[in-house]
């Protein structure tokens, strides 16, 4: 039986290795599968961020931009406290829009954001431009560029 790799989740656990994190957020839904399995091999509570209307307890959201319109994602409210040093993972990072807005939702409830951590880059979107403007560390595995 072949074994499964888990690279993904090591070079994550290799970039945070220095770093005090408390808390792991993954973005729905891929964000989920790599997010959990990191918050566990770190031993540190996992936050989901979801579209809206799919958390059970009070919540708060965030809109951001689509080339087509506009979204919103929510995160509940009490899932981090002021202090709190969060890693936001999720599969991919393109224009960002998703990636910022989680971000700015970590930022409303009092948490830092030490990283953001995505499984794919696709960097002539500028998805990571816009993220290290604001200040934010931004770690991927595998970047794919355009033609």
């Amino acid at each position: 039986m072949e074994k499964h790799s888990n690279k993904p989740v090591t070079s994550f656990m290799n970039v945070t290795e220095d770093k005090k994190i408390d808390l792991v957020a993954g973005i729905e839904s891929r964000g989920f599968i790599f997010g959990s399995v990191l918050a566990y091999k770190l031993g540190v509570g996992f936050i989901p961020i979801r579209k809206p209307g799919k958390l059970p307890a009070e919540t708060i959201s965030e809109e951001y931009k689509l080339e087509y319109g506009t979204d919103k994602i929510e995160i509940h409210k009490d899932a981090i406290k002021k202090g709190d040093k969060v890693l936001l993972c999720d599969d991919l990072v393109a224009t960002s829009g998703t990636a910022v807005a989680a971000c700015n939702l970590i930022r409303k409830c009092g948490g830092e954001i030490v990283e953001c951590v995505f499984i794919i880059e696709l960097p002539d979107l500028g998805g990571r431009e816009k993220l290290e403007n604001k200040n934010l560390k931004v770690f991927s595995l595998i970047k794919f560029e355009g033609e």
